[in-house]
């Protein structure tokens, strides 16, 4: 089927560009001509919808105006301004690659893909999408949004996580890419998957490519392309400690299994059950009060979800026999936990005690 719209490629090319011409949304780092800005926002864009991005990109970009603002911030408040974004490694991974472009590179984005990939935290996605859109390189950027629009262009059958299925729809889309204005090719791909082509619903109506996509012919466009297997969920329980001195609260990096590491979070333990994780956190309290304390009975409960993992925990106030003072442990003002660079799940608790 792909093949019998081969010659059809100029005219689909032309569709799209024209519709995202008079169409595309008017996104704070579109029309900038900054390879930082691009930068910026394709890693915030990663597995985050648009319409959540906009705000923290304003305030990242209002602190870190340039390279050299960005190397040159401690973590600590890249991460606060990330702080609700998610995905925390990212705010991370930019500050180090920041200072490797400030170090190597004279601050300036490496305009080669493999001068790219050797930045912290740019796979093959980011570093095609930096150089099309920033540099007006050919390379065809392949998402989620984009696999569905090539999909249903050329009825291609399967999911993004089966190998084939990405190899086929990569080499439509390399086919398809326009060389002349290959940044503004990729947006548009990108635009119509996230505003006409969606995934459940979509717009045929109002699609520019409507005259030749085989998933509109087919009468059943949602049925392509595949859905992807989803992990299945695990329950996990997770045992919170409590501990106050006045109005502050005791805080430390990360929840455990590996989760939040970037992250200040309520001290707490994972477990099988209830009480296992009560077990453990009691054994994290030991190595981080080193003193005697006492663990009262739960206070409150909460559910949260992390990637597959769904989440039950109590909340255990906790009582030290005298003043704490290890590294690892940060007092906070209930207050200022807002603007502190605490995960949602440490917001949800504080909501709770608050």
């Amino acid at each position: 089927m792909a093949g019998k719209l081969c010659h059809e490629h100029p005219a689909i090319r032309r569709a799209l560009l024209e519709w995202f011409r008079a169409h595309a949304r008017a996104l704070p780092w579109r029309g900038t001509g900054d390879p930082y800005a691009v930068w910026v926002s394709e890693v915030m864009l990663q597995q985050t919808q648009v319409a959540t991005v906009i705000p923290f990109y304003q305030r990242f970009m209002a602190a870190f105006p340039t390279i050299s603002h960005l190397a040159q911030a401690p973590l600590e408040q890249v991460l606060e301004l990330w702080s609700g974004l998610g995905y925390y490694r990212r705010a991370r991974h930019l500050r180090e690659a920041a200072e490797m472009l400030v170090d190597k590179f004279g601050r300036r984005l490496p305009q080669d893909y493999a001068g790219l990939r050797t930045l912290p935290g740019i796979g093959d996605y980011t570093a095609k999408a930096v150089l099309s859109i920033a540099f007006n390189q050919p390379y065809a950027v392949l998402d989620g949004n984009v696999a569905r629009v090539v999909a249903r262009l050329f009825a291609q059958r399967g999911n993004l996580h089966q190998s084939d299925f990405r190899q086929r729809v990569e080499r439509e889309l390399t086919a398809l890419l326009s060389a002349r204005s290959p940044g503004d090719f990729n947006q548009a791909l990108m635009e119509l998957g996230q505003t006409v082509c969606l995934p459940r619903g979509p717009r045929c109506w109002a699609c520019p490519l409507s005259n030749w996509c085989q998933g509109c012919r087919s009468g059943n466009p949602e049925a392509l392309p595949l859905p992807r297997p989803r992990r299945a969920a695990e329950s996990h329980h997770l045992a919170v400690a409590l501990l106050r001195q006045g109005k502050r609260v005791a805080m430390a990096r990360g929840l455990g299994d590996g989760l939040l590491d970037d992250l200040w979070n309520f001290p707490a333990a994972f477990g099988r059950t209830p009480e296992e994780a009560l077990e453990a956190l009691r054994g994290k309290l030991c190595l981080l009060t080193r003193v005697p304390f006492t663990v009262a009975e739960p206070t409150a409960e909460f559910r949260h979800g992390i990637t597959y993992r769904s989440i039950q925990g109590r909340v255990y106030p906790v009582q030290a026999a005298r003043a704490i003072r290890h590294a690892s442990i940060r007092w906070f003002e209930l207050q200022q936990l807002p603007q502190a660079a605490i995960s949602q799940l440490a917001r949800k608790i504080a909501q709770k005690i608050a």
